[in-house]
């Protein structure tokens, strides 16, 4: 059966992080979002962004009929057909695919930390260049202290699942580092949420 077509976290953050995505990218280009999820965040950033081509992506096969019943609304026709894609997969896309965002939210503290690394490597795969990659979610911070909505929500993932919890930026900028990426801005969101915006090292 196919995943709900409503998440209420994707309703109260879709429009801060358009918001934002409208400050810091171009009028047009072409996005690819991991972990797209119910795909409510690809239909509002598609209608915000009209220049903009978005690709919704995840990897459970259950989220694709959300994803395309979500997207399939009048003047959504920058929206491409929904696609499976692991992040973990050693290949994505094909070779040559291209994009000038690649958007990530909510995925790495509900998911293993190898995806840190694969998200990290397959962006760097596939952003065009001068692209960049942008995450969003609940982060810790070696000088920042932790939020006790967010301590609570470290504790109740870890309790669910011991691979999920929420990451510590620096561990992610390691890994981003690793595969070529840098950290260019960091932006407090709301409800001790982060967006970090990520580009090639050269």
């Amino acid at each position: 059966m196919p995943l709900p077509n409503i998440s209420l976290a994707a309703d109260r953050n879709k429009q801060p992080i358009l918001e934002m995505l409208r400050q810091l990218l171009p009028g047009h280009g072409r996005a690819l979002e991991i972990a797209s999820g119910t795909g409510q965040h690809a239909a509002w950033f598609a209608a915000g962004l009209p220049g903009w081509t978005w690709q919704p992506t995840d990897a459970h096969p259950m989220a694709v009929a959300s994803m395309a019943e979500n997207t399939a609304r009048p003047g959504l026709a920058n929206v491409l057909p929904p696609l499976l894609l692991d992040v973990l997969a050693a290949r994505w896309l094909p070779d040559d695919a291209r994009f000038d965002a690649i958007v990530c939210a909510n995925m790495l503290h509900i998911a293993p930390w190898a995806t840190c690394a694969a998200l990290m490597q397959g962006s760097a795969r596939h952003l065009a260049a001068g692209g960049v990659l942008i995450t969003y979610g609940p982060y810790l911070e070696d000088e920042v202290a932790t939020s006790p909505g967010n301590q609570a929500f470290d504790h109740d993932l870890r309790r669910q699942n011991a691979a999920w919890g929420l990451r510590r930026r620096e561990a992610v900028e390691r890994e981003a580092a690793a595969a070529g990426l840098r950290l260019l801005a960091r932006h407090a969101m709301p409800a001790n949420n982060l967006l970090l915006v990520w580009a090639r090292t050269q």
